[in-house]
């Protein structure tokens, strides 16, 4: 069971490390993107309705696919009043108990996104704006993104659990 168990880590991580890189690229796709929306106004004259939109939407992405790297590297904003004071050990314990309340809140909302995408394939739904995008793309790839982040927790958890029966996962 170990071995299994190290090895969906060991998956887990490998593929949100990647795909936690690519979306830190995404950033630099929103900032060319603003840069032509501010430079088609300016100097031609014509404003980009769809860009303001469109760089919510990638921020979404960069936040939701960004997330679980985020969660594996331990970079996540902590509320460190006690937890900084706890040993290792204790620490461990800690992150293993608290994880499942993560899990939890991942799965409700990991369910709510699969609704919402599926209601937005079967109706077509549209964002309401002039330009007025096709809503399913975008609540796909937010889904896929806490799918992700649910993957991760869970991995998480297998290493906190590890780690505080003093047989840590590499």
């Amino acid at each position: 069971m170990r071995r299994a168990i190290e090895t969906y880590v060991r998956w887990v991580d490998t593929f949100n490390r990647w795909v936690g890189r690519f979306a830190m690229q995404l950033i630099f796709v929103m900032g060319a993107m603003m840069l032509y929306a501010v430079g088609s106004r300016l100097f031609l004259g014509k404003p980009v309705n769809w860009i303001m939109e469109m760089s919510q939407f990638m921020l979404a992405a960069y936040f939701l696919l960004g997330g679980p790297y985020s969660m594996q590297l331990n970079a996540h904003v902590r509320m460190d009043l006690f937890y900084g004071r706890l040993s290792p050990h204790k620490r461990a314990v800690t992150d293993a108990f608290t994880i499942l309340f993560v899990i939890f809140y991942l799965g409700v909302l990991f369910w709510g996104g699969v609704s919402s995408t599926e209601y937005a394939i079967t109706f077509n739904q549209k964002n309401y704006t002039s330009w007025a995008p096709l809503m399913w793309p975008i609540k796909a790839i937010m889904t896929f993104g806490v799918f992700l982040m649910l993957l991760q927790a869970i991995s998480s958890f297998f290493k906190d659990l590890a780690l505080a029966r003093g047989k840590p996962i590499a």
